[in-house]
């Protein structure tokens, strides 16, 4: 069981493996766990920030890095989601753990009405770019709607939608406690609470992309028609993989929703939905470890050059997919993790690509 359990995590379809691989990993989560002790609230409060797009960039590596299914839909689930959390909580309040079962209740619904598209997408016939069109329409629809929600008949119980400029006053993520006092998730609670999450589901899609069903997902990646001929219903496990990715995408818009108290449509957008195609693309898309880190320092990146002004990020991060695309199309984190492989006596097999692996 142990070594099934290893196997796993250490499969062929991720890098990173041996005990300097794990040791690092472990020295790394050590560091970020005893970071509220000797670290401002404010910077441990911008870091749990950092972490709620996490989650979202994971489930398009998923969709599009596994499975080759490029997808632009990430956003609206995002935003679905964070609607969803933001409604519930406002009308039934935080009390007795009820942010959790909002939190729940949002993933279903993101879950089911990605569900549904993915139906008639992928059991429609619609593939290759087809389905980033689809994808992207809906994304734009979705945003439009809710910015036209201004007027006080948009309204659902006590939650007004307020148009462009969105919902806020919810209540963040709160944990029921003996005494009848929760404990709300902010600031370093919240903080410890990301990373654990982070680490729980970053280990989880590893397990998942090294089982044979993630295998399954490379061969259809790399020959659809392929996988088909032997017998497996690819459309099957297009429409799992979609759910999958929208439910991880709407996990990260109730923690941003939460983190912020707000939600607005421009979560939604035509650049909204680009930001994750780019930290997925410069990472690696092909590898869970590469989308973390590359989202993590982009989403920093971005936060720093928009203190001087949102034009300077969104130019930047531009330009990174376009060296990305024409230098470094496996991933500037990937084509870094494997030269540092080649270069490192004895060190190749803890990071190496597959197919290097096996020339071994």
């Amino acid at each position: 069981m142990v070594a099934r359990f290893v196997g796993l995590l250490e499969g062929p379809q991720t890098l990173g493996r041996g005990p300097v691989f794990w040791g690092g990993f472990v020295a790394l989560l050590v560091f970020l766990l005893s970071l509220p002790m000797w670290v401002e609230a404010f910077t441990v409060n911008n870091i749990a920030y950092f972490f709620t797009w996490v989650f979202m960039a994971l489930g398009l590596s998923l969709i599009w890095g596994y499975t080759g299914i490029l997808s632009f839909g990430q956003t609206a689930f995002f935003g679905l989601a964070g609607y969803c959390y933001g409604v519930i909580t406002i009308n039934l309040g935080s009390a007795y753990g009820m942010t959790f079962g909002a939190l729940l209740a949002a993933l279903v619904i993101t879950g089911a009405v990605a569900a549904l598209l993915g139906y008639f997408m992928f059991y429609g016939g619609i593939r290759d770019v087809f389905v980033g069109i689809v994808t992207l329409s809906v994304t734009l629809v979705f945003e439009t709607f809710m910015a036209q929600t201004a007027g006080p008949e948009w309204a659902i119980g006590e939650a007004r939608l307020n148009g462009f400029n969105g919902m806020s006053g919810m209540p963040p993520l709160t944990i029921p406690w003996l005494g009848g006092d929760d404990i709300y998730l902010e600031g370093p609670p919240l903080y410890w609470f990301m990373v654990v999450l982070t680490v729980v589901v970053y280990l989880a899609m590893r397990m998942l992309v090294n089982s044979r069903f993630g295998n399954v997902l490379v061969a259809i990646r790399e020959n659809p028609l392929r996988a088909e001929m032997l017998g497996y219903d690819i459309r099957r496990y297009q429409l799992v993989v979609f759910v999958i990715g929208a439910v991880l995408a709407a996990l990260s818009g109730v923690l941003y929703t939460s983190w912020g108290t707000y939600i607005t449509p421009s979560t939604m957008g035509l650049t909204a939905s680009a930001l994750p195609i780019i930290w997925v693309a410069a990472g690696g898309r092909k590898d869970l470890t590469a989308t973390v880190v590359a989202t993590v320092f982009l989403v920093w990146l971005s936060q720093i050059l928009a203190v001087k002004g949102s034009q300077y990020a969104l130019v930047l991060m531009g330009a990174i997919l376009l060296v990305a695309v024409m230098l470094a199309p496996e991933g500037f984190v990937v084509m870094l993790a494997r030269r540092i492989g080649r270069l490192r006596p004895g060190g190749r097999a803890d990071i190496a690509s597959p197919r290097d692996r096996a020339a071994d």
